[in-house]
């Protein structure tokens, strides 16, 4: 029942700050693109056809999500459509899909903290969510992206793996959930490895949790199977990838299921067991690199490294923390902050008689700290550091109450409400202004926000149907979304190539973008904003293409089209003579 209040307050001040954004545009490009590709499996495109013929160069781009998210946004959408139009029926569906996940979310949540610390510290917790307004970004009404479910699967893993020393079925749930996990995407993988690693050494030292990691490895083995079939075309079932699931990581995942599912045996001592577990490991990794060495890099290594200078290297979410608090010093506080708490929180969790010899503190701790040690090299990490640090800042709490000896409830919740993510960040930032700091240097929020608005990109769609070269990778999922236009490039780590090619066409001289436009060929050139290539500064920035047409100087092979379309500059590429 609580924790059903807690939801409603959640959705509740999501819905009011953000519903009325869903009628104009959606949060970030992933939730665009996603929307295109629910609409082709909506318009019968195959379950193992993830292909969308209008972006990038011929034969299209091959995407590596998961139908399985398509699936619950299309019964979703037709659901709502019963009673509703189709563009409202989105906008329903939008906003439902990424609420709806908070509730495993809150459950995943909650049972650790649960587990820690009982159901004082479940109680806690749920008020720290519904005051987490920083890490409630994946769940605001329009993300229909998978990070939102890839956070609710690994809670719930944790939760399930924390557990497992005394629920009979919850390592079998965690090796479920992580082989399901698989098969929506691998940003939680290391997460999910830990859950596994944890059970094996939990193992090594306790022979009688044999059964525990049996029912973990079998369930892992065989839900990463089934994952595997239900999300890989059949053709496609010999070819391996760094970025998805694919044959090199279920055969590996498999390998490591199981193996500790056949070698665990209470009976066996304890050098046996501690062999038995290094040589499962060896094993899968073995099969790992054996099938694709180059994956040993990460989800990256199969993109072209020129990409990363020109787009990766200037992706927010993939700045490092440092870099954060370097040149915005104020949002890098705000986001530091509650992690910073948060380890503190664990100093003192841990300080509790004996606590440090607790499986489930031991592996929450872990989760919490690889999420903190991602987060520092990339700030995309930030929601998953803020909702597996909340179990430990309600354990701490719990020993503020005791310390304190705050016994009524009034003091309780105040003290509660102090440590919550919403209260730490605004105070961090406050008191960032109050040294001095200075602000977020990108004050181009409002002109990307018009950029990216539906009414504003609409009017394209009244032009006869081409191939159009944007100036900016963000517009293309935007332009896919409310256009019949094809796009040449967008932010996506397999469209290296396309991705190249536009950044060329923009940084070349006219002169030479016009044979390079005339060779793919495009249909038209648009620009909003005024982020132009960053190969290319001062004057050759000023003689390229974008630099010149920032400057209205329009090459006389380009005709300058007259749209209702706000900030956007439409250029129409005139044929060859």
């Amino acid at each position: 029942m609580l924790l059903g209040l807690a939801w409603l307050l959640m959705a509740a001040q999501l819905l009011a700050q953000y519903w009325a954004d869903t009628a104009t545009t959606l949060p970030d490009t992933d939730d665009a693109l996603r929307l295109v590709e629910m609409r082709n499996f909506l318009a019968g495109q195959g379950w193992f056809d993830l292909r969308e013929p209008r972006l990038g160069l011929p034969p299209g781009y091959e995407s590596h999500w998961s139908r399985l998210i398509d699936a619950g946004l299309a019964g979703l959408f037709v659901f709502f459509r019963l009673f509703a139009d189709a563009a409202m029926a989105e906008r329903l569906m939008g906003t439902a899909w990424p609420l709806l996940w908070m509730i495993p979310s809150l459950i995943g949540v909650a049972a650790i903290a649960w587990r820690l610390a009982g159901r004082e510290a479940a109680l806690i917790v749920l008020l720290l969510a519904v005051f987490n307004i920083p890490g409630l970004h994946p769940f605001r009404p329009g993300r229909i992206d998978h990070h939102n479910v890839q956070i609710a699967f690994v809670l719930l893993a944790v939760a399930a793996t924390v557990w497992s020393d005394r629920v009979r079925w919850a390592a079998c749930a965690a090796g479920a959930l992580t082989g399901g996990s698989l098969a929506i995407g691998l940003e939680a993988l290391p997460v999910h490895a830990l859950c596994g690693i944890a059970l094996g050494l939990r193992y090594v030292v306790e022979p009688n949790c044999a059964k525990a990691l049996r029912d973990y490895g079998f369930a892992l083995a065989a839900v990463t199977l089934l994952a595997f079939l239900v999300s890989v075309d059949p053709a496609h079932w010999g070819h391996a990838a760094c970025d998805a699931l694919a044959v090199n990581l279920a055969g590996a995942v498999s390998v490591a299921g199981l193996g500790v599912g056949v070698l665990a045996r209470p009976t066996c001592a304890m050098p046996v067991r501690l062999i038995a577990m290094i040589g499962v490991g060896v094993a899968a990794a073995a099969v790992f690199a054996a099938i694709e060495p180059q994956c040993l890099r990460g989800p990256y290594a199969q993109m072209d490294p020129a990409v990363w200078a020109i787009w990766l290297d200037r992706v927010a979410e993939m700045q490092p923390l440092p870099s954060l608090l370097r040149n915005t010093p104020v949002t890098g506080m705000a986001v530091a902050a509650f992690p910073a708490l948060a380890v503190i929180a664990l100093l003192i969790a841990a300080y509790r008689n004996g606590a440090w010899r607790d499986f489930g503190l031991g592996l929450a701790a872990g989760a919490f700290l690889i999420s903190l040690a991602t987060m520092i090299g990339a700030i995309k990490a930030y929601p998953y550091v803020l909702w597996f640090g909340m179990p430990l800042v309600a354990v701490a709490t719990m020993q503020m109450f005791s310390w304190f000896r705050l016994t009524g409830l009034v003091p309780r919740v105040f003290v509660a409400i102090l440590v919550t993510p919403s209260v730490v960040t605004s105070a961090a930032m406050g008191l960032a202004s109050v040294m001095g700091l200075q602000g977020d240097a990108d004050l181009n929020t409002t002109a990307r926000q018009a950029c990216i608005n539906q009414s504003n990109i609409a009017p394209f769609a009244a032009l006869p149907p081409g191939l159009m070269v944007a100036d900016e990778l963000d517009w293309g999922p935007y332009l896919l979304a409310w256009t019949p236009h094809r796009v040449l490039a967008a932010p996506y780590h397999r469209l290296s190539e396309s991705i190249l090619t536009a950044q060329r066409i923009l940084a070349a001289p006219p002169e030479t973008a016009r044979p390079m436009l005339s060779r793919i060929p495009a249909d038209y050139l648009v620009t909003c904003g005024t982020r132009g290539p960053v190969s290319v500064a001062g004057e050759a920035l000023d003689a390229s293409l974008w630099g010149r047409l920032q400057a209205g100087q329009v090459p006389d092979w380009l005709e300058p089209l007259q749209l209702d379309a706000g900030p956007w500059k439409v250029y129409r590429v005139k044929p060859d003579s």
